[in-house]
């Protein structure tokens, strides 16, 4: 699988987030809440959607808990914070080193792109994983569960060497 790395500017967003995890997966009903309402948003950059995942300071993919707790967002990015529709928040996507693999297929197939990022991809890379967000850029070519549906995967990462943060 193909991808590339890329120095990301911090983005400010606008959207709703929640707590759950993979055992309670509430990504179905944060975006049924979320997409009737974004056109409120009225100083959006752009169409592109970003689903963001902030996990806690010791969150290790490679040991996989479906109960551990993380924060997830349904958002756009925005160029300011002066407008901010009622029940949505604002959130500064912190930038910095990020590996991008484009991932096409059905969403419920998802996990096997994650599955070879952490257990492949990232040993043998020379990179670590950094504590910043995880997230996806769903673009126009985003389609749910299509397998034609398109969207890229934005991990954080560190040369090995260098400091986490």
């Amino acid at each position: 699988m193909e991808c590339r790395v890329e120095i990301l500017s911090d983005k400010k967003l606008i959207g709703k987030h929640m707590k759950m995890s993979h055992a309670d997966n509430q990504t179905f009903e944060l975006w049924k809440s979320f997409m009737p309402r974004r056109k409120e948003i009225r100083n959006s950059i752009g169409t592109d959607l970003f689903s963001m995942q902030v996990y806690s300071p010791t969150y290790d993919p490679t040991k996989f808990n479906p109960n551990e707790v993380f924060e997830k967002w349904a958002a756009m990015e925005v160029t300011d914070f002066n407008s901010i529709p009622d029940e949505m928040e604002a959130v500064t996507l912190i930038g910095g080193l990020y590996v991008v693999f484009l991932y096409q297929g059905p969403a419920n197939s998802g996990y096997k792109v994650f599955q070879y990022i952490f257990e492949s991809w990232m040993p043998n890379s020379k990179y670590l994983l950094d504590n910043r967000p995880h997230f996806e850029i769903l673009g126009e070519k985003y389609k749910n569960d299509d397998p034609d549906s398109e969207e890229e995967i934005w991990i954080p990462i560190n040369k090995k060497g260098d400091r986490i943060v």
